[in-house]
């Protein structure tokens, strides 16, 4: 993906607060700004909405086969509903 630069002025106290931020999670003031940007437009939560279905599809069967054999096949008689 092409990127594009983009000069943004924002106050002392902001800048600070960026900084921090990304240095906490371990990436750039750049990544942190875009990821923010990202999660305001929904596009992250798009994309792991779309990588949980993907995970879930993939893994659909292990998941049913543990919860089978967990809590058995039987009926809701019983079973607290």
């Amino acid at each position: 993906m092409a990127k594009t630069q983009l000069n943004v002025r924002v106050d002392e106290g902001t800048a600070r607060a960026a900084r921090e931020r990304a240095l906490a999670r371990g990436i750039s003031v750049n990544r942190y700004i875009e990821e923010l940007v990202r999660q305001d437009t929904g596009e992250a939560g798009r994309t792991f909405v779309d990588a949980a279905a993907d995970f879930m599809k993939q893994y659909e069967t292990v998941f049913a086969e543990e919860f089978t054999e967990t809590r058995g096949t039987g009926g809701a008689a019983g079973d607290g509903r």
